[in-house]
């Protein structure tokens, strides 16, 4: 049988500035590839998926969120790391609260002692384009 696989559910936050989108750079070792996706992480029990957007921006990058607007749910499926992950994303598109943000190049921050991300602001047509990889694919149906 094997390991007993769990969902997990996750609040991410789509934040658009014309026409570019703030993600973090992640890298599968397996594949070696680096892909990106949007902000945000899972959702404790009691927790609502708002609150879970709020509590992680807030802890990963110090930021308070406004406009925040529900677009939806999206079913991930993928292997990352050699390893089967399944996801069920609450998805919202929302601005940040202070301005500051929209200036960033990059930023630096962590997700846990051992592991460090960058987010930054990345053009969306360069995902269009195929020149840099966006997951979920379904995100591009937000944008």
């Amino acid at each position: 049988m094997g390991k007993k696989r769990d969902i997990r559910v996750i609040a991410l936050g789509l934040i658009q500035d014309e026409n570019r989108i703030f993600v973090s750079e992640g890298y599968d070792p397996v594949k070696q590839s680096i892909f990106y996706r949007a902000l945000g992480g899972g959702v404790d029990f009691g927790e609502t998926s708002l609150e879970a957007l709020k509590r992680e921006f807030q802890e990963e990058i110090q930021a308070d969120l406004t406009n925040i607007r529900y677009l939806g749910c999206i079913e991930n499926i993928f292997t990352y790391n050699g390893q089967p992950g399944h996801e069920i994303i609450q998805l919202y598109q929302c601005d940040f609260a202070d301005a500051k943000f929209y200036q960033l190049e990059s930023l630096v921050f962590s997700e846990s002692e051992h592991h460090q991300h960058t987010a930054l602001w990345i053009d969306i047509s360069r995902f269009k384009v195929g020149e840099l990889k966006l997951v979920p694919e379904e995100f591009f149906n937000y944008l």
